[in-house]
């Protein structure tokens, strides 16, 4: 597997640094962790805001339908900026707009308006959306291209982390004073007022925090002197005879990302419903979304184990392997019944691990000065994340949630294409003809 053009150099320059790629790597993948910490505080803020708010569940899922839509709105625009500016610069302007919507909770706690945290978490996704897309195809060509999978799968560990710490962060400083709706419903409207910008008000410190985090980290990055990709990246006023569309393994690719991400998250978003049905666990909903951490964590996991397999194992065998234990292990959930059911579903998180990275190189293999413009494709497709449950939830209404599930299992069925064949580069079909 190659991440340059057969046409481009392979080599990159330092621009005389002497820094070694060990440093950027470790440098980055803070980028890595801040943005699985801050996506992942979205769980929090869910529960926090519809108890503020008295909202239903329609109107609170707004928060990942505004959060998901950005890297639907804002990918290509990255990508441009990409073109513009470089990767470096672009990842600063991403840790900046994220400061800037971090710091935008405090007006919306301030007031407290829902809109305006709506507001808020649009513009902190945009800055993420900007970093993704930056930093993603940067690690991917940070390097030899044959360890390019293994490299970003490390990176996306620390993402995983980030994810796995972000509800006790939130759980801590946030939902620290939660009250039951039935109460919240009997205050009288002053205090009901009261309450509100009381609740509300948590979020400021953490988000302050953040964002005081997020411009020192932003100072940081455009301050180390990360090496240029210059093969990976346009030139001002280069004409690039070549289109992202005439590389089936992008586009293909871009689908994968799309059922991957919405397979992931509607499995996560549906555990502790799934839990509690009778016939599987029976649980509350407290005990059964102490589960849920066994299914993040199974992905963070799985992403270590993975950055080591993939030094020695090809990224399309792996990634089908994966595919195909995963969707064996949901299958499996919906064909049994209680504990069985619930360990098996859970184990999927583990073989999601390095779907997500491996899809994603495997994805831009090849672009070369594309690659920006790939990567823009690519995170765009994230918004299967909020399509795809959607869709499983209304089969859910209709034939149970135990076997809505078929859902994800169609999903990993086209990773698997992609894995075998959809992933081949321009000059591995060429050579076959």
């Amino acid at each position: 597997m190659a991440i340059a053009s057969p046409n481009t150099p392979t080599s990159t320059s330092t621009s005389g640094t002497g820094q070694g790629y060990g440093a950027a790597l470790a440098t980055v993948t803070t980028l890595f962790f801040m943005w699985g910490f801050l996506t992942c505080l979205n769980d929090i803020l869910v529960p926090h805001l519809k108890s503020i708010f008295d909202l239903n569940y329609t109107r609170v899922m707004l928060i990942q339908f505004a959060f998901f839509g950005a890297y639907f709105i804002f990918s290509i625009p990255s990508a441009k900026i990409i073109d513009s500016i470089g990767y470096q610069r672009s990842m600063v302007v991403g840790l900046l707009t994220m400061g800037v919507g971090a710091f935008l909770f405090v007006p919306a706690a301030s007031v407290p308006s829902y809109p305006l945290f709506l507001g808020a978490l649009i513009v902190l996704a945009a800055g993420i959306t900007c970093l993704q897309v930056a930093a993603n195809p940067y690690v991917t060509v940070l390097g030899k291209p044959e360890t390019a999978s293994s490299r970003l799968n490390l990176t996306q560990a620390f993402n995983s982390l980030g994810t796995f710490l972000a509800p006790f962060f939130g759980g801590l400083f946030i939902l620290t004073a939660a009250r039951k709706i039935e109460e919240i419903r009997a205050l009288s409207p002053a205090d009901l007022q009261a309450y509100r910008l009381h609740e509300a008000a948590t979020v400021k410190m953490p988000y302050v925090g953040l964002g005081i985090t997020l411009a020192l980290l932003a100072i940081a990055i455009g301050s180390f002197k990360l090496p240029k990709i210059e093969h990976a990246q346009h030139q001002r006023g280069e004409k690039v005879n070549d289109s992202i569309w005439k590389h089936p393994n992008l586009v293909f690719g871009a689908i994968a990302i799309f059922v991957y991400v919405g397979a992931e998250v509607s499995i996560g978003s549906f555990l502790v419903n799934y839990f509690s049905q009778p016939e599987i666990g029976g649980l509350t909903e407290k005990v059964a979304a102490s589960f849920v951490a066994f299914y993040w964590g199974g992905a963070m996991i799985g992403r270590f184990i993975g950055s080591a397999l993939l030094q020695k194992v090809k990224t399309g065998t792996l990634l089908g392997i994966c595919s195909i234990c995963a969707a064996f292990l949901v299958m499996l959930s919906m064909l049994t019944s209680g504990h069985f059911a619930m360990y098996s579903i859970i184990l999927v998180g583990f073989f999601n691990s390095i779907m997500f990275p491996s899809i994603f190189t495997l994805g831009v293999a090849e672009l070369g000065p594309l690659t920006g413009d790939a990567s823009g494709l690519l995170i765009m497709a994230i918004v299967g994340g909020a399509i795809i449950p959607v869709a499983q939830g209304w089969f859910a209404d209709r034939i149970g949630i135990h076997h809505a599930f078929f859902l994800p299992v169609i999903c990993y069925l086209y990773i698997l294409f992609f894995a075998l064949s959809g992933s081949k580069p321009n000059s591995e079909r060429y050579a076959k003809v």
